[in-house]
């Protein structure tokens, strides 16, 4: 499937405004990185990969890991945009009996290629699946969504390493770097600047973009396809909260849910109902 940039931006308002709907519904969940990976997702799941929602399992098919996984409300809006599931499903979010849980899982939800949460083991995956797909000589490509946060993990840094170890060239990355972690800025956490020497260090291809310009995303991708023996990482600045003023660039939006109100008020900056 490919859409021209304008539709895209159109998908990921959609994409937003669902995110946002679904989680005022289930009274919790993580809005913030959620909405500042809504760009980044709708690139790669409306233009980039090949995927098709009536095959999910098909094993030629391009893989994405979201190791991030709090950030699962965008990847399950993603989802149901792309025809993987009904967009009604999107209100049973986090609620008993729904397949949508806090955190990704494959065994119940059409199109999760990987069941996430712990912080590291998502990028871990990632670079089994990448492996395996030299092994067995096929030519799908493996993506990957961190957390800038996330990098505080020593597991991602192994990951890293086996990565570039093994060229896994079939392998893009991407860190949502918005600065934010659940406990404030990155760099008054546990600072993992600077992100792209580190992983230039690790032997990876690195690529600096604004996470939110289509235009960069997609230049970013090509640029990463025609990579040979390395990995890519690709390090897109990004605003938490993208595209609801009240939430945009603040800590307190990274795991609390709007209530009513707040919804409405983002959905009148988002455009309001489709």
């Amino acid at each position: 499937m490919t859409k021209d940039i304008g539709e895209l931006k159109k998908v990921a308002n959609s994409i937003r405004k669902d995110i946002v709907t679904m989680l005022t519904e289930s009274g919790s969940g993580h809005p913030g990185g959620s909405l500042s990976a809504a760009d980044i997702l709708t690139v790669l799941y409306f233009k980039e990969m090949n995927i098709n929602p009536e095959k999910p399992h098909d094993p030629d098919r391009d893989r994405f890991v979201l190791s991030k996984g709090h950030a699962a409300p965008v990847l399950y809006s993603t989802l149901a945009e792309r025809g993987f599931f009904n967009k009604e499903e999107l209100m049973g979010l986090r609620k008993l009996g729904s397949m949508l849980q806090g955190h990704p899982n494959m065994n119940y939800v059409p199109g999760v290629d990987m069941s996430t949460g712990s912080l590291g083991q998502g990028i871990s995956t990632a670079v089994g699946m990448a492996l395996a797909g030299k092994l067995d000589k096929k030519d799908y490509r493996v993506f990957a969504l961190l957390g800038d946060g996330e990098l505080e993990e020593g597991q991602v840094w192994e990951a890293s390493m086996a990565a570039a170890h093994y060229k896994l060239d079939n392998l893009i990355a991407f860190v949502d770097y918005n600065n934010l972690q659940i406990d404030g800025r990155i760099q008054d956490v546990m600072s993992p600047d600077p992100i792209d020497k580190k992983f230039e260090a690790f032997g990876w291809h690195v690529i600096k973009i604004d996470g939110h310009n289509y235009e960069e995303i997609i230049a970013a991708i090509e640029e990463a396809k025609n990579t040979k023996g390395k990995p890519t990482m690709i390090v897109a600045k990004t605003i938490k909260g993208k595209g609801v003023s009240f939430m945009e660039d603040e800590a307190s939006w990274h795991g609390t849910a709007p209530n009513k109100e707040q919804c409405e008020l983002a959905l009148k900056e988002l455009g309001g109902e489709e």
